[in-house]
């Protein structure tokens, strides 16, 4: 995994996402179809309601104010009204990957966690939704490629292998076999797995390399041209931190004085 690709993870989530639906389509049988879904969750204190639109039409003015709006100014004579500045806040856009039969039972998903997931109370509406899908038997996927946030896979933080510093981790919770988890450990200095994504009892596992979708996530989105002088966030660990940059003098990335 590429670390420096994490301050950008909004685009990288993205793409990663749409290459592994791409990846894994092209081995589904007949009767089964992937598909990249996305919703905009709207969080309060104790509930996590799920507004979905197929397609949103919002009017142009509640991009700011209405061109056609005064304040009527005779009524506070001497009051000079302050015009406001209009800051954009965008919610949470939530994405995943759904296998469905042609019937629409689902069968398996993919979540690639996004910072959303890990956060404050995104924490506890993923975990909702990661309870769900294991309660209807849905076969779960969950990709953690963020060192950042809290520990929400299904595997518990204390199963992770204490040999390397910085992990990432993939979790496959199988709905044929709901008292065992399958782990993949990710660390930051090895290749990324090439792992097996469940279907229903009767079909054959998809294998999904996830080393070359990574790898195209970064040649795609042209991040060769990040500033890999910036410290990284949280700082890696001393003998992480000299292995990354033993790799971007190899390529070229920093000059070989930076300390």
């Amino acid at each position: 995994m590429n670390p420096y690709l994490e301050p950008h993870w909004p685009d990288v989530h993205t793409n990663l996402i749409s290459y592994i639906r791409d990846a894994i389509t092209a081995a589904l049988p007949p009767d089964l179809r992937a598909r990249a879904e996305e919703q905009v969750a709207v969080s309060d204190e104790d509930k996590t309601p799920i507004y979905r639109a197929d397609v949103a039409v919002s009017e142009a003015w509640k991009k700011g104010l209405p061109n056609e709006w005064s304040p009527d100014q005779k009524q506070t004579p001497g009051v000079t009204i302050t015009e406001p500045e209009i800051v954009a806040i965008e919610p949470d856009t939530l994405r995943w990957i759904e296998v469905r039969e042609r019937s629409g039972k689902l069968v398996t998903v993919i979540e690639i966690l996004s910072k959303a997931n890990k956060v404050e109370r995104g924490t506890s509406a993923y975990i909702q939704k990661q309870q769900d899908y294991l309660q209807a038997g849905v076969s779960l996927v969950e990709i953690d490629f963020l060192r950042t946030g809290s520990h929400v896979v299904v595997v518990p933080k204390e199963s992770l292998r204490p040999s390397d510093s910085t992990q990432y981790v993939i979790c496959v919770s199988r709905a044929a076999l709901p008292e065992r988890c399958e782990l993949y450990s990710c660390p930051l200095r090895k290749r990324l797995p090439a792992i097996r994504i469940p279907l229903r009892p009767t079909d054959r596992d998809i294998l999904l390399d996830l080393q070359p979708l990574i790898d195209r996530c970064y040649e795609n989105g042209r991040y060769e041209q990040t500033n890999f002088d910036e410290p990284l966030n949280p700082t890696p660990e001393p003998e992480e931190l000299d292995w990354l940059k033993e790799q971007l003098h190899a390529a070229g990335l920093i000059d070989q004085s930076t300390s």
